[in-house]
């Protein structure tokens, strides 16, 4: 199981993960007054989600996991299981983008 890294010191920024054979374009952001992280997704330039709370053990973009569309599950999740929320203390600390068959490619 590999996972997306996240430059919390970047954001908002964006970048490239070849995922099952696609490039996607996955563009970070912090919400400080309510310590969570929001992501958008783009696909071939097409906006497919905007604004995706990044919340703890809920896989991202549940609405774009079919057959015709190739993005394989991202799960955020603590191997150490002591983490239960994605604020800035635990993303990259505690808790990963754990991308289930892996990640192909990052453009960071």
């Amino acid at each position: 199981m590999e996972y997306m890294p996240v430059f919390k010191e970047r954001i908002p920024y964006s970048a490239n993960f070849r995922i099952a054979g696609s490039t996607f374009t996955f563009s970070f952001y912090y919400n400080i007054e309510g310590d969570f992280f929001t992501v958008d997704l783009e696909h071939n330039g097409e906006v497919l989600a905007r604004g995706e709370k990044i919340t703890y053990l809920r896989p991202l973009f549940l609405t774009y996991l079919t057959d015709e569309f190739p993005l394989r599950p991202i799960i955020p999740y603590d191997l150490s299981k002591k983490a239960e929320r994605v604020g800035w203390n635990e993303l990259e600390n505690e808790v990963f983008l754990f991308v289930l068959g892996g990640v192909d490619d990052v453009e960071a």
